[in-house]
């Protein structure tokens, strides 16, 4: 929990410096399963196998007959990059994933479990916040010399500090911190204020991480980020906030039979809330991937997609979809989109994206990828593949909701944190592409091995 900010660290072995994907708690990851696997066979603990994992299992071995079909089609080579490389590859990432999936589970089974692991969580979280804000310091002032601070950052980074003043902590990319922020993080905050549980004695930590977190979030300038923090906050709040907001509108109109000062109290926090609103989009509309969105002078959909610089993602997304176009039902095989997605690229974006032409230039040796999950799956894995995923992911939001029978603060808390997480990895999954990284995956894992003992403890 503790190293799960750091998203591509250097000294990773056995890796190529074409792998940005390097979680650093995959390393003591790997130490955790062999104790795990001890204390069961010493017979200390039980490692149960959930409905998830079933379901699970079935688009895993979907995968592999999906991968073994795709080794017929025997694709050209592009720049080096062969069939089995790129299926082996790909393979990897998924069981890595699936890693981080089935500790979470094994490692959260009730309330001193879960308090345990959230706390983790949070200290991360504050190492995150503290190396965030002192990039933001080495950008917007002099104190720290900015060379000095990068340095620091490829020490542990494949990525120097972002040259557009946008804090990414301690992750690879600003977008990367922005979604763990929206899956990981902001998840368990929001549902600490909301059901006023506390992971810790200190009240007051849940609501300062909460702010402090959403500043860093601005940092980032990331839309995708923003747009799905917001959405998912506003959807739980609307599904699993109705008492709250019962609550709030009843003290609210209440203040207006009461003094003077409390009416003058209640309006001041309604400033606020509008001026820190106000404040935010004018910080944001200071960058033009923002401003763009509502000044762009487009007449084509195509045109507004890459005027609000999201062209190159839509392009390659485009192409991604091509490829499932041509093989629907069982895809070409996982990690071997890219072989054919150059073929499939959009006409608009040869002429007017640079990024494009310089992926085709014969001096480039990147390998593309849709940049969407979704469109992965169906490329790689085809609609058989996107729907057994599909039913994975829904399984995990029911065991989040089943929790709620328990009746108890401490599972409603666990309820809102994992919605609010698969909603945030719902929105998420259309911006990245990866099974590699946790974000998909750690509070998904949290949800259901909670709901897995719960249900086996009543039974």
């Amino acid at each position: 929990m503790l190293t799960l900010p750091v998203t591509s660290f250097r000294w990773f072995p056995f890796l190529g410096e074409s792998t940005l994907v390097r979680p650093l708690a995959l390393l003591p990851l790997v130490f955790l399963f062999p104790i795990l696997l001890f204390q069961f066979w010493k017979k200390e603990i039980k490692l149960q196998i959930p409905n998830a994992m079933v379901a699970l299992s079935i688009f895993v071995l979907f995968t592999l007959v999906s991968t073994s079909l795709g080794a017929l089609i025997n694709p050209i080579p592009l720049r080096g990059q062969m069939y089995d490389g790129r299926a082996i590859r790909a393979l990897a990432t998924l069981f890595i994933g699936i890693a981080f999936f089935v500790s979470a589970v094994w490692m959260n089974k009730n309330e001193e479990d879960l308090k345990f692991t959230v706390k983790w969580i949070f200290a991360g979280l504050i190492i995150t916040i503290a190396w965030s804000g002192l990039q933001a310091i080495t950008f917007y002032t002099d104190i720290f010399d900015r060379e000095t601070i990068t340095k620091l950052q490829l020490s542990f980074s494949m990525r120097e500090l972002v040259r557009t003043n946008r804090i990414s902590g301690l992750a690879y990319e600003p977008a990367w911190l922005a979604g763990q922020l929206a899956t990981i993080f902001i998840p368990f905050l929001f549902a600490s204020i909301l059901t006023n549980y506390h992971i810790t004695k200190y009240k007051w930590l849940e609501p300062v991480l909460l702010v402090l977190s959403l500043i860093v979030a601005l940092g980032t300038f990331s839309r995708g980020g923003l747009l799905t923090i917001v959405a998912s906050a506003g959807l739980t709040f609307l599904f699993l906030g109705r008492d709250v907001i019962k609550s709030v509108w009843h003290w609210f109109i209440g203040g207006f039979r009461k003094k003077v000062i409390d009416i003058v109290f209640r309006f001041g926090i309604i400033s606020i809330i509008f001026a820190s609103l106000f404040g935010a989009f004018a910080f944001l509309s200071q960058r033009e991937i923002f401003s763009n969105l509502w000044q762009a002078d487009a007449e084509t959909l195509d045109e507004f997609i890459v005027q609000i610089n999201a062209g190159s993602r839509g392009a390659y997304s485009s192409a991604g979809y091509g490829v499932f176009e041509n093989y629907p039902i069982t895809g070409v095989g996982l990690g071997a989109s890219g072989f054919t997605m150059y073929q499939n690229l959009p006409d608009w974006s040869l002429t007017s994206l640079p990024e494009i032409a310089r992926q085709l230039s014969p001096e480039s040796r990147l390998y593309p990828n849709p940049k969407n999950f979704y469109i992965r799956l169906l490329a790689e894995t085809g609609l058989i593949g996107f729907f057994l995923f599909l039913a994975f992911h829904f399984h995990i939001l029911g065991d989040a909701l089943s929790l709620l029978k328990q009746n108890q603060t401490w599972t409603r808390f666990a309820t809102i944190a994992g919605v609010f997480a698969w909603l945030a990895i719902t929105f998420y999954n259309a911006t990245q592409d990866s099974f590699a990284t946790p974000n998909i995956w750690l509070v998904s894992g949290i949800m259901v091995g909670l709901s897995t003992n719960l249900f086996k403890e009543n039974v």
